[in-house]
């Protein structure tokens, strides 16, 4: 009874007209920030931390955290209708989003990943109430060797991704992992494969990879006559229907668990559960057959995973003081700059203000859905721009965003570059799916692996002795094994049997 009286108080806190502005103003410019390429969560929420610090704690970290769950839709809207990323987490919803787009659905695609985040985001937040201290526990127990476990998983699901031909798949994936080792080596701190040019020492830029690859590549194949403009949904193609939403209710559920769970993990991306929600359903759903030509589970899942995984992450700041991410790190700036210390000491030194922000995690995910469902009409009449303007303008936000992720123009030949590449890819027929994944988990496997042979000071045994590492790599080599037991099936089918 004590969570449920200190959180009705967080809500009579929330609730203040004041905070309610806050949040408000939070989720707009979050829904604005995730809309322009390049810009992402991290740099919208540093880039407005000045301007809260004349503010109370409570209505400072309310806005700023309204941005950083704000981010997580806005990137959905130009997936969606231009096949362009707004952020890194968005970038797997371009690949039946924009199929969606591309038959007339767009307000359908927008509008469930509307609901979806809101599903996901609620659920994410009562588990932050009801078992914040024992989750936060559980993820500090995924040392480097479960985590390395879990990346295996990650990229067996490159399977998932596969398509029509599993060796082009692997050329993609492969072509990931090329890109993902160019820099600084993560545990010997030297440089590898930068050529001895100072711009490489950072990696290359993941940002200005994709959105080359899907949004520059889009306007290239457009331009050269491999893509037809989208068309423009009439009034009826603008809400879901039954069988829309009863179709995504499983992969916003299984969306859902998936978000949560990883947003527990310190280290773990949005991007990653993105990607993991969209191989559940290659797996699970009774309708994988039709991902990546328009299913409603394919933007359904990894959205409802990318919001759930926002809310989730806030639960090891809040309960052990560990950022569980870029963003979340930037967040505990500016809990610190307000005189707030995020762990177990802020439930008892501040707890009005922690149950506040708890509250109004509530009140922000109801705003974004009221804000962003009757918008759905502005956002797809976006497509009736004549095509030559709105080819001009894309243009000009993907030069802007890839400027503004360093500030650098070598980010933007970068884009241009992972545009023809794009471009290439498409024409061959491979798909980009892979790229994406392998360039987000490889880093993190490698790290992952490096760190835990450390601590075996080299011995591969440590992988076997852990339990919870040993289910990780049987589940990853299970994925990864299967299309083989799908084809000895049909193979013993098609065997004469006189023979």
């Amino acid at each position: 009874m004590d969570v449920v009286n200190e959180l009705l108080g967080g809500f009579a806190a929330a609730l203040s007209p004041q905070n309610l502005l806050f949040a408000f103003i939070g989720c707009l410019v979050g829904t604005l920030i995730g809309v322009l390429p390049g810009i992402g969560p991290v740099a919208g929420v540093a880039l407005l931390i000045p301007l809260t610090l004349n503010l109370e704690p409570t209505s400072a970290i309310i806005m700023l955290a309204a941005i950083f769950y704000g981010t997580a839709y806005g990137g959905t809207i130009t997936s969606v209708l231009l096949n362009t990323p707004g952020e890194a987490a968005s970038a797997i919803t371009t690949i039946d989003g924009y199929a969606m787009t591309k038959k007339g659905r767009a307000g359908v695609a927008l509008t469930i990943a509307a609901v979806g985040s809101f599903v996901g985001g609620v659920v994410a937040t009562i588990g932050l109430v009801i078992a914040a201290r024992p989750l936060g526990s559980l993820g500090l127990k995924i040392g480097p060797p479960e985590f390395f476990g879990l990346m295996v998983v990650g990229i067996s699901l490159l399977v998932a991704l596969a398509g029509k031909s599993m060796v082009r798949a692997l050329i993609s994936g492969v072509l990931g992992l090329l890109i993902a080792m160019v820099g600084i080596d993560p545990v010997a701190g030297a440089p590898r494969f930068t050529f001895g040019s100072d711009r490489l020492l950072d990696g290359v830029s993941f940002v200005a990879v994709i959105v080359g690859l899907f949004g520059l590549s889009e306007i290239l194949m457009t331009a050269t006559g491999g893509r037809n403009h989208p068309l423009t949904p009439g009034m009826r193609g603008l809400l879901p229907t039954r069988t829309d939403l009863r179709r995504s209710a499983p992969a916003i559920l299984r969306g859902t668990g998936v978000g949560f769970l990883l947003g527990l993990i310190p280290g773990m991306t949005g991007s990653v559960s993105s990607l993991l929600s969209y191989g559940a359903e290659r797996k699970f759903s009774r309708y994988r057959d039709e991902l990546g030509s328009g299913a409603v589970e394919g933007v359904a899942g990894p959205e409802t995973a990318n919001n759930a995984h926002a809310n989730g992450a806030l639960i090891p700041l809040f309960t052990l003081g560990i950022p569980a991410s870029p963003t979340i790190a930037v967040l505990m700036g500016a809990f610190l700059q307000q005189g707030l210390t995020p762990g177990p000491t802020l439930f008892t030194e501040h707890s009005e203000v922690a149950w506040a922000i708890i509250a109004s995690l509530f009140i922000g995910n109801v705003i974004l859905l009221v804000l962003n469902v009757p918008l759905v009409r502005l956002w797809t009449a976006i497509l009736r721009i004549p095509e030559k303007i709105l080819t001009a303008l894309i243009l000009l936000f993907l030069v802007i965003g890839s400027y503004t992720i360093n500030y650098s123009v070598f980010d933007v030949f970068v884009m241009i570059l992972f545009g023809v590449v794009g471009l290439a890819m498409r024409r061959l027929d491979i798909p980009l799916a892979p790229l994406v994944l392998t360039v987000v988990l490889g880093p993190l496997m490698e790290r992952s692996l490096r760190e835990s042979l450390d601590i075996s000071q080299g011995s591969f045994t440590i992988f076997l002795t852990r339990p919870l590492t040993v289910v990780l790599l049987v589940i990853g080599v299970l994925i990864a094994a299967s299309p083989l037991l799908r084809l000895r099936k049909p193979a013993a089918l098609n065997e004469d049997p006189e023979t």
